[in-house]
């Protein structure tokens, strides 16, 4: 399989010669061999493997994104990534930083939504005054 990892403003990794992958979804994990049908997955923030002759195991920490399989090609977008060989290290960054901002953005929609509110009901007032 050929396998690339994008992000928003870059391509990450591109490999060939992928003999495996393992995913992490929302409903748990899935592995992908050369001869598995097409499929998409959303992907939850986790660790991502995949297997090659040349480099063996590989892991990946990536931020929540989707995976689309389309014949020998493997497209995984995420919003962030990091690459590592120590799995304690890379699931602790996972934790830390893609976790951490998924509650951030949790925090700012909130306010939005009041502001929004506040903006509308403003807007409502000045309609009947």
């Amino acid at each position: 399989m050929n396998l690339k990892i994008l992000l928003p403003f870059m391509v990450f990794a591109q490999k060939a010669g992928v003999k495996r992958i393992v995913a992490l979804t929302p409903r748990g994990s899935f592995g992908l061999l050369p001869n598995r049908l097409d499929c998409t997955a959303a992907l939850a923030p986790g660790i991502l493997a995949y297997e090659t002759g040349a480099d063996g195991e590989v892991f990946v920490a990536v931020d929540a994104g989707v995976l689309v399989k389309a014949g020998a090609d493997v497209l995984v977008s995420v919003r962030n990534a990091i690459a590592g060989t120590d799995l304690d290290t890379l699931h602790a960054a996972v934790k830390r930083e893609f976790l951490a901002l998924n509650d951030q953005e949790k925090t700012v929609r909130t306010v939005l939504a009041k502001m929004e509110g506040g903006f509308v009901r403003k807007f409502v007032e000045l309609q009947r005054g």
